[in-house]
């Protein structure tokens, strides 16, 4: 009996109405595939879901994919009024204004909302999370980080039961592509990332992936999931890949190393402080471990947990058909809990762990130097890391400082030096301390060493 009761509500539940604010490549794949497969999606939600409208800035232009299909006369300027009247509202026209209004305008009329927007959640999601609290609506956001990758759901409610020590992932397409092909084909930076522009890998302007914002962006989130503290992108110790350079990468293959941009997240109870870092910077990962494997465009999550271990989560991080997969699976989540009740997991904030510095976070490091080729010279390298309490793992010398040691190597030698784990700070003053050395003639490159 009521097994049939619960049947006769699904089949007598009103249709859904969604609005779509933005029409974009990602906008365009959710409204085509919410038009295609009305028919399927209906049972796993238990009513069909009508989409009402698009909303875009000038419904007038033209738009590839659009104009002269159906999708064509869903499109309107009115957000507002288009908000105002629906269930369920998607936003993917991301950017803070008008997105962030238009989500709490959405939520004061009691619709739920699937929002693809990385960069509003990590620098105001608190107040969007409140909002949505106070309404008993449904806020879900699996597409802001790492495209069609199921990462959110599982750290938020598959892993709410254990605890996480750190996230750690490559979770930027573009960077990883072009640090792909400086490692397969020996590009410099800038011509790798004019091929990533040139497949539609990356923006004319690449400042937001090549900088690490983006990545920051989604580190923000990742961190106040796991750790059940807020943490914003402010907090976010964020370094680029545009000082990485072909011979990095040389170097980091000749040590069995591949050079990533990473989102790191973790726990720190070192110095009897407890609390979190997060940062974002190139790093050199072993050949050995999972991410150094991750090619092309793809991105993966690699999560450490008490009792689950090592988890790692892969996939395509971008582009419109995957991340429309992860905006209409969240679709379907809201939209069944419409239909049947309940809700869907909010805000967890209670551990509010302090972000520790940047500078206190413990690190391994690799540092090539250019040094003068005499006796005495390595003595007085490693008592500069001696007074700062870093220690020497290796060190690895070729003349010339080339890769190969190849050259004649007269009068200049190249020192690759690998340490045990120490502080940024510790690492930082000793940077300095080199540089002051009068046998050292050039700090090439400090670059850190994750996932060891």
């Amino acid at each position: 009996m009521r097994s049939s009761r619960r049947e006769h509500r699904r089949s007598c539940a009103r249709p859904l109405k969604v609005a779509l604010l933005g029409c974009g490549v990602v906008g365009t794949q959710v409204a085509r595939r919410l038009l295609e497969h009305a028919e399927e999606l209906a049972p796993r939600v238990g009513t069909s879901l009508e989409l009402v409208g698009i909303a875009v800035r000038d419904a007038a232009a033209p738009r590839e994919g659009v104009t002269g299909t159906p999708l064509a006369d869903l499109l309107t300027d009115d957000a507002e009024s288009l908000v105002d009247g629906a269930d369920v509202v998607v936003e993917v026209m991301g950017g803070i204004e008008p997105a962030r209004s238009l989500i709490l305008r959405a939520i004061e009329h009691g619709a739920s909302v699937v929002t693809a927007n990385k960069a509003l959640l990590a620098q105001d999601g608190p107040t969007l999370y409140k909002a949505a609290d106070a309404a008993g609506v449904d806020l879900y956001f699996e597409a802001a980080v790492a495209g069609a990758i199921p990462i959110v759901r599982p750290v938020r409610e598959s892993l709410a039961g254990d605890q996480v020590q750190r996230v750690l992932g490559i979770v930027n397409g573009t960077t990883n592509y072009v640090l792909d092909r400086m490692a397969t084909e020996g590009l410099e930076l800038e011509q790798a990332v004019k091929e990533a522009q040139a497949l539609g890998y990356a923006e004319a302007d690449p400042t937001a992936d090549v900088e690490g914002f983006d990545a920051a962006a989604k580190a923000a989130i990742l961190a106040s999931l796991a750790f059940h503290t807020r943490v914003s992108i402010d907090d976010v110790a964020r370094e680029g890949i545009t000082s990485v350079t072909a011979a990095d990468v040389a170097w980091a293959k000749r040590t069995g190393h591949t050079i990533k941009l990473l989102a790191i997240a973790e726990r720190n109870t070192s110095d009897d402080v407890a609390g979190i870092q997060v940062r974002v910077h190139p790093a050199l990962v072993p050949d050995e471990h999972p991410l150094a494997g991750v090619r092309g465009a793809f991105n993966a999550v690699f999560v450490e947990a008490e009792a689950a271990g090592e988890l790692m989560f892969y996939g395509r991080g971008a582009g419109g058909a995957p991340t429309a997969s992860a905006v209409l699976g969240d679709l379907v989540s809201v939209a069944r809990h419409r239909v049947l009740g309940g809700r869907g997991p909010v805000e967890s904030s209670y551990a509010a762990l302090p972000v520790l510095p940047a500078d206190a976070a413990r690190t391994r490091f690799q540092v090539r130097l250019d040094v003068d080729d005499r006796p005495g010279v390595l003595a007085q390298v490693a008592a500069a890391l001696a007074e700062h309490d870093v220690s020497i793992e290796a060190v690895r010398q070729s003349a010339d400082g080339r890769a190969d040691g190849s050259g004649d190597g007269t009068d200049l030698a190249r020192l690759l030096i690998t340490t045990h784990a120490a502080p940024e700070r510790a690492l930082a003053a000793t940077v300095a301390a080199l540089t002051d050395l009068d046998v050292v003639r050039d700090v090439v490159s400090v670059l850190r060493v994750e996932g060891a």
